[in-house]
């Protein structure tokens, strides 16, 4: 009899430990906060990490499931491109961003790359909409599995950011204007929540005629370089046009972020429905340019400094919001890094290349095999674009006007590289074929890509202020947190575009649309 109801009780706990369990395993976070960093460095948090308080990166670091390495597998990542590929899984070759802004050779103008004259801003002057995005986001899929119900919002400093994160059917997207110093947005979406109203007219940037960037972090000892630096001070008046600009390369930027989305949390009733909602947030660790050469500075460390309380700051209102066991919070970084280069003048090789020269030259010498026309639109962002219609009109093979014109442009002093469009696109011969091609779309990008030797630098006389920035990839940390999600540190390489995926299988929603890969393995376990 004894042992009857010893077996009863251990039946009862089994069925009980089993129902938790299986209780536990269909759990869907509430509220989805999808954290991107533009320019987030990993090895950058390893070295300022004892500056770092214990509730803000610290604590995602230690208590969250850490991929180390996260890669884009694509060349000339940007901002846009990064948040494009985190958020649909894909690449820009199927989602259609490749880059930040795109040329209008027409018009002579370089614009958005969410530029969309269809459309008119509410407290901006520019058109824009997301419907550059050739594909589904997470935040389009929650939207269509929950008719609706969920709500989406996105904030960023930029446009590309917000629009890009929010995807086609969010309730809104915000960015701060570089203007007016107000968090815009635009008529694409239907919805301006009162609050974000009331905050502009009182507490946005634009109402403030001055804002101070002193140093927060009273020692810096990351670099050795630095120790000795004067402590700066960078005062940002009303009446510089570009102030806004600055204050969005300046940690000032993450605080005003933080305290715009704290209104949300305040109003919005985020993840208090039946159905999850998402937050989607792009903060910035990248240098401030206006400052020149400043890899190794007082700044990036002071800004990094100032970013883990941001940090701390949101996941403080995740807390007394939803609770962090309510919640899904991912932070990753945009994989590239942007900085000024140093005067290579004392260094050895080292040069200028002149685009304006390169194409005029290049238009005279295939004048002199096919005949007087403009043969050549112009360059951009290191692409050469030909007179692709012209060329067909005249009926003049694509293959070999193209390999002649990419074989004059390798003459040139300082040009290390020349690769065609031809070669990415159909050539499986060429080394990194895959990794270029991924990064190409179609209908905006160029027909010749240039690669210039080290140390060489573009001089372009349209902008002359960009002529000495570079793009480095960089270690891009990813992080999953709350949710009950065990914490973990993973070396392995993982893929950027397995970040979507990853989320839609914890949403239990279908993957973006041009997404290919499956849910990291450990989600999947």
């Amino acid at each position: 009899m004894k042992n009857r109801i010893v077996l009863f009780f251990i039946a009862v706990a089994a069925h009980i430990s089993g129902a938790t369990a299986q209780q536990h395993a269909t759990e869907i976070p509430k509220l989805v906060v999808i954290i991107t960093v533009d320019q987030l460095r990993g090895d950058y948090l390893q070295y300022f990490t004892p500056t770092f308080g214990e509730r803000g990166f610290k604590r995602l670091l230690n208590e969250g499931l850490v991929y180390h390495r996260m890669q884009y597998d694509f060349r000339t990542v940007s901002q846009s491109s990064a948040i494009a590929t985190l958020h649909t899984g894909a690449y820009p070759f199927r989602h259609g961003i490749a880059a930040d802004k795109k040329y209008d050779f027409e018009r002579e103008l370089e614009v958005s790359v969410v530029n969309d004259t269809s459309y008119i801003g509410n407290y901006t002057s520019d058109n824009l909409s997301p419907r550059a995005l050739l594909s589904s986001n997470i935040a389009d899929e929650l939207k269509i599995a929950s008719e609706g119900k969920s709500d989406v919002y996105s904030v960023a400093p930029d446009a590309q950011g917000a629009l890009l994160s929010a995807g086609h059917y969010a309730n809104a997207a915000f960015w701060l204007d570089d203007y007016n110093g107000k968090w815009a947005t635009t008529t694409y979406y239907k919805e301006i929540p009162w609050y974000v109203d009331r905050y502009n007219m009182s507490e946005a940037p634009g109402n403030h005629s001055e804002a101070l960037w002193t140093p927060a972090l009273t020692a810096c000892h990351a670099f050795p370089y630095t120790k000795n630096k004067t402590p700066f001070k960078y005062v940002f008046n009303k009446g510089d046009k570009n102030k806004y600009l600055k204050i969005k390369e300046s940690p000032l930027i993450n605080a005003e972020i933080t305290s715009f989305v704290s209104k949300f949390f305040e109003y919005a009733d985020l993840g208090k429905r039946t159905t999850p909602d998402l937050l989607a947030i792009t903060y910035f660790a990248g240098s401030y340019k206006d400052k020149g050469y400043d890899e190794y500075s007082y700044e990036i460390q002071d800004l990094y400094f100032r970013l883990d309380k941001e940090i701390e700051r949101l996941l403080n209102l995740i807390d007394g919001s939803v609770g962090m066991k309510n919640a899904l919070v991912v932070l990753t970084s945009t994989g590239y890094f942007e900085s000024t280069t140093p005067s290579y003048s004392n260094f050895k090789p080292s040069g200028e290349f002149y685009p304006d020269r390169c194409t005029a030259l290049l238009n005279m010498y295939l004048m002199a095999i096919y005949g007087q026309a403009n043969w050549v639109k112009g360059f951009y962002n290191n692409q050469i674009y030909l007179n692709r219609k012209y060329i067909e009109d005249q009926k003049i093979d694509w293959s070999t006007i193209l390999q002649q014109a990419a074989d004059f442009v390798s003459l040139f002093t300082g040009v290390q590289d020349v690769t065609t469009s031809n070669e990415y696109l159909y050539d499986e011969s060429v080394s990194d074929r895959n990794i270029f091609r991924r990064g190409m779309v179609k209908k905006i990008s160029g027909d010749i890509f240039i690669e210039l030797q080290p140390g060489w630098v573009v001089m372009d006389a349209r902008y002359p202020t960009l002529k000495n920035r570079q793009r480095d990839e960089l270690i891009a940390p990813l992080v999953f947190y709350g949710n009950s999600i065990p914490r973990q540190q993973i070396h392995r390489p993982v893929k950027a575009t397995e970040v979507a995926p990853t989320i839609s299988h914890i949403l239990r929603i279908r993957s973006p649309n041009a997404s290919k890969d499956i849910p990291l393995q450990e989600f999947l376990n």
